[in-house]
């Protein structure tokens, strides 16, 4: 579907209408404001389904949406692709709205309406005007609980699809996370791709797509989020009004026990070689950390010490990093990003490369890899006070609107059962030593298996063996 961002599109003249703020026309001096605290409520009613609000009195905009804990790690290798293939039909006409009407009525708002699908989530959301907030509730209602499904809309979904299984083909940065995954947790649910293979896009019928809506659009796995100007019990009356029919509890099938297992992490790699492309792009991961971990802020910290690097950048010789440093002084890579990706009960930390440099791939990944061995017994307090700076600063930029608060507040809630507040995770990372970064470093990264996806003109990358010997090397 469309992009997770939604642009933001707010006239000078809002302020004006029902809700806006009054400012003063003069003013002198910066003067405190004393706003209400900005907190996360919640509400569980009585079928099970959550209502967490976080609520701006001065927003004119809402964002109001659904977090479903369920993706593509609750299908099968046969329903593989369900759950984006839904995203797709929500969209395309319900029992009460034609899809014609469904889009005039977003339109005639000026609202915007999205969705999308993640290895553990699927996600409705909807971003318009505070006195619009009641109408967006019964759309995502009505989308969730009387989708038609029709068997032309799902024919003509199939083909578009499928084109946007050839795009994301295109894209080979998602298509060496996709072989990451698939490699790291071989023959198990996170190792699904979210569209799924081309089979079973083109085979997927009604009756998988019912099904699925069936086994998890439940009460009790499903959180309304609201964030901006809607105070939270009149959300949580919406909620009792549109959802009180939906379902409390389904049945507990095989897919779902075997996506609530936590995967076992496989030390491997996979390799596609293609010398049309000219570059090497290479992602390494150690088994990482999962939402809930008390090692999760640590993991972000020591990510952010190995940094990210652009050459094509200004500042890329200057960013204080070693790795970025020795990087750029020996042009070993176009580029590299450290990652720490989280799941429910795992994850992957590690680095992903791109490289024109064919000779020198294997330095490239040695010196990488170098670094995670230092990150073990040699950091400064220093590098750790950046890193921690700028952790804080990327996490508070990211929560910059109501749809990016929304996103945080349903994820957390789905994900660990609370949203922690901003002020409550810098108080986490400013705690984060030195020590408890090599303490990870010691437990996560040396000596530790890896898993290795690598596209392109990788010839110059060395065996598995030779690279895993990298992860325990002594200055």
């Amino acid at each position: 579907m469309a992009s997770r961002r939604l642009a933001l599109n707010l006239a000078q003249g809002l302020r004006g209408r029902a809700g806006g703020l009054s400012v003063p026309s003069r003013r002198g001096l910066a003067t405190p404001h004393n706003s209400p605290s900005s907190k996360t409520e919640t509400t569980t009613l009585k079928n099970g389904l959550t209502v967490a609000t976080q609520y701006s009195p001065y927003a004119q905009t809402s964002t109001v949406g659904m977090w479903i804990d369920a993706g593509s790690r609750a299908e099968t290798d046969e329903t593989n692709g369900t759950a984006h293939f839904l995203e797709h039909l929500a969209f395309k006409g319900t029992a009460k709205r034609t899809q014609q009407q469904l889009e005039l009525e977003i339109e005639n708002m000026g609202a915007h309406l999205n969705a999308y699908t993640s290895r553990e989530n699927t996600v409705y959301f909807a971003k318009a005007l505070n006195e619009d907030v009641p109408q967006c509730v019964d759309i995502l209602q009505d989308i969730l609980q009387n989708s038609k499904l029709e068997e032309s809309a799902i024919e003509r979904e199939r083909d578009v699809i499928l084109r946007e299984a050839e795009e994301v083909e295109k894209q080979l940065e998602e298509v060496v996370f996709d072989h990451l995954h698939a490699t790291a947790y071989q023959h198990q649910p996170l190792g699904r791709t979210i569209l799924g293979p081309r089979e079973n896009i083109r085979d997927i019928t009604r009756t998988e797509l019912s099904n699925y809506i069936k086994n998890n659009y439940t009460a009790d796995r499903m959180v309304l989020v609201g964030a901006g100007g809607v105070p939270h019990q009149k959300l949580v009356e919406m909620a009792e009004k549109q959802f009180a029919n939906l379902p409390s509890k389904a049945a507990v099938t095989s897919a779902y026990q075997l996506s609530k297992k936590k995967p076992d992490f496989i030390g491997s790699d996979v390799r596609i070689r293609d010398d049309t492309i000219p570059t090497a792009n290479i992602a390494i991961a150690v088994e990482g950390v999962s939402w809930n971990d008390p090692d999760y802020f640590t993991a972000l910290v020591t990510q952010a010490i190995v940094g990210n690097y652009d050459k094509a950048l200004g500042n890329a010789p200057h960013q204080g990093n070693r790795l970025c440093g020795l990087v750029h002084k020996n042009d070993l890579a176009t580029s590299y990003m450290s990652f720490s990706t989280s799941y429910s009960d795992t994850g992957l930390w590690g680095i992903y490369m791109v490289t024109d440099q064919l000779s020198s791939v294997d330095d490239l990944v040695h010196f990488a890899l170098r670094e995670w061995s230092r990150l073990s017994g040699n950091v400064t307090e220093a590098e750790v006070e950046r890193a921690k700076a700028q952790l804080k600063a990327s996490i508070l930029l990211s929560l910059d609107g109501t749809t990016a608060v929304a996103e945080d507040i349903g994820r957390q809630i789905v994900t660990t059962g609370r949203r922690m507040n901003p002020a409550e995770i810098e108080r986490i990372i400013d705690g984060i030593t030195e020590k408890d970064v090599m303490d990870f470093a010691n437990r996560k990264l040396w000596d530790q298996d890896i898993a290795i996806s690598a596209v392109g003109s990788i010839e110059g990358l060395f065996d598995y063996s030779r690279v895993r010997a990298d992860m325990s090397r002594n200055f």
